[in-house]
């Protein structure tokens, strides 16, 4: 992909140099023409969020005369209330379309002895054919449990062994490996269905698998579709980036204008016969794998890299020069915290209390962080502290510790303003 032109790191300049706080920094008036193109946000977003926004769409896009900006959005409670992979996950659990595996252990590099037990006791093995995942709760149960909080029904670690903290999770890696066998076209299909059942829902319903009540609907948030739309409209590049299964992100990113070209999510090697395989594409010098990487922390600035920006090798998991870094990234999680700190223009959090974002976010280095509430069912404030000087930052090899300027002093702990 070509590099940015270099207006873009002219505007990053420009928005540097304006004043931190409270609100982002603005382009130079004599960057705005006369009668220009300025698309405007119209949805009602919280305290000055909307008014921060503008500045950006207007110092980025056709307001200042440019085109060709990148904006990145996480996707799963960024873009959606709600995880369209766990949605897509329980409609294939309800109608009996994952693949019977011949062993579990071979659906993952990291699925522990005592999740093999538990998976094969509850729902069987043997290749060919689907699991009847319907009418067998504790086999629905066990692939949920594993899924949702990486242990057995009985509380057993499901997954074992070493993996880069910062790159993968096995769990997330584990659902489209649960698909193994079937086409992407199929599974897609899995997810158109999921998806209409999903927005029919009402919001707030629920439906008990086993013993698990999982979220019965997704609904896309207003303020983020008129956001994509508004960048659009002013010449911004719109990515989505997730750790989700592609075929399924690709499903719903759709009805928002981002195709499958700007859809970068776990993106599944295929046989000969193109269905899915267990393993996914690597990333940065690191080759296809049984999970070793996915779009998942640092693994998502490696995906924009490479996709984006055409940087390929350990290059892509640096973080780059203004003129090849995004303007405008948002995310929800940890998991979006690399990507979402790259941009240039705005980092845009939707507060879900995940600690080393919201660390990054209220201590808010640069001036432009902007934090949201969820927009719909938004959480409670947090009572504690943000456990920013200790145990908020997850490091490669698992462990915690404190949270880093890039001047290496440690942001203290903070507390929970926006909610």
């Amino acid at each position: 992909m070509r590099q940015l032109p270099a207006w873009t790191l002219a505007a990053a300049a420009a928005l540097a140099a304006a004043p931190a706080a409270p609100a982002a920094p603005a382009a130079p008036a004599a960057r705005v023409r006369a009668g220009a193109d300025c698309p405007r946000l119209t949805a009602r977003w919280h305290g000055d969020d909307r008014a921060r926004l503008q500045r950006v769409v207007d110092a980025y896009g056709t307001c200042s005369g440019h085109r060709g900006a990148v904006a990145a959005f996480d996707w799963d409670n960024t873009v959606t209330k709600n995880d369209v992979t766990d949605a897509t996950l329980s409609w294939a659990l309800r109608h009996d379309v994952l693949p019977r595996p011949a062993r579990w252990k071979d659906t993952s590099a990291w699925l522990s002895d005592a999740a093999d037990r538990a998976l094969t006791a509850a729902c069987g093995t043997g290749a060919g054919g689907s699991l009847r995942t319907s009418d067998r709760p504790r086999c629905a149960d066990e692939i949920l449990e594993i899924r949702e909080n990486a242990t057995t029904v009985s509380g057993a670690p499901a997954f074992a062994g070493t993996w880069n903290h910062r790159r993968t999770v096995p769990g997330y890696a584990w659902v489209p490996q649960l698909f193994a066998g079937r086409t992407p076209a199929r599974l897609a299909s899995y997810a158109e269905a999921a998806r209409r059942e999903a927005l029919a829902a009402p919001v707030g319903a629920t439906r008990v698998l086993g013993t698990h009540t999982v979220p019965a609907y997704v609904r896309y948030y207003d303020q983020q579709r008129d956001l994509v739309r508004t960048l659009r409209r002013a010449g911004f590049r719109v990515y989505v980036v997730s750790a989700g299964a592609e075929p399924v992100t690709e499903v719903w990113s759709r009805a928002i204008g981002v195709d499958a070209a700007h859809t970068l999510a776990i993106r599944s090697v295929l046989d000969r016969r193109g269905r899915i395989t267990t393993r996914n594409e690597g990333c940065g010098g690191v080759p296809a794998g049984e999970g070793t990487v996915i779009p998942y922390i640092d693994g998502k600035r490696c995906r924009l890299n490479e996709d984006v920006y055409g940087i390929h090798g350990p290059a892509a998991w640096k973080k780059q020069p203004p003129s090849r870094r995004i303007a405008l990234g948002a995310g929800d999680a940890d998991t979006d915290v690399t990507f979402v700190g790259d941009a240039t223009g705005a980092h845009l959090v939707v507060n879900r209390n995940k600690p080393e974002l919201m660390c990054r976010a209220y201590d808010d280095a640069d001036g432009r962080w902007v934090i949201t509430p969820m927009f719909i069912g938004p959480l409670p404030r947090r009572a504690e502290p943000y456990p920013c000087s200790t145990g908020a930052r997850t490091a490669a090899d698992g462990t915690r510790g404190p949270v880093r300027r890039p001047d290496g002093s440690v942001v203290p702990d903070l507390p929970d303003t926006v909610f």
